[in-house]
């Protein structure tokens, strides 16, 4: 699992994950990410999850956790897809879809 955080506009921040986000791979590079997201002169960060084959629980956890930082920070986050069959089963079946902000992707997320 790898999750990169760069500047890409205006105060847009983005968060590409790439590999499967679980207790054995491990989220804590996605949650340090998203922490720093909070720290900056951000708006918007954009969490790229095209990459993402799998994830479970402990990766739920830590997006709950980042959107909750986000909303006490004032900013928005999105989840930008194209999502995984996996990935969008993790938010159906925990019924957090509407927790969410979501978009078909990077592109869309940053426009808008």
């Amino acid at each position: 699992m790898s999750a990169a955080l760069e500047t890409v506009g205006d105060g847009v921040v983005l968060i590409r994950v790439r590999g499967n986000l679980d207790s054995w791979d491990g989220t804590a590079g996605m949650a340090d990410a998203l922490a720093a997201a909070t720290t900056g002169e951000g708006r918007l960060t954009v969490v790229d999850l095209s990459g993402v084959g799998f994830a479970d629980s402990t990766a739920l956890h830590a997006l709950l956790d980042g959107l909750r930082e986000h909303e006490s920070a004032g900013r928005r986050l999105v989840l930008a897809g194209p999502l995984s069959v996996n990935v969008r089963r993790l938010f159906e079946v925990t019924g957090t879809s509407d927790a969410f902000r979501f978009a078909a992707d990077v592109e869309t997320a940053i426009a808008g």
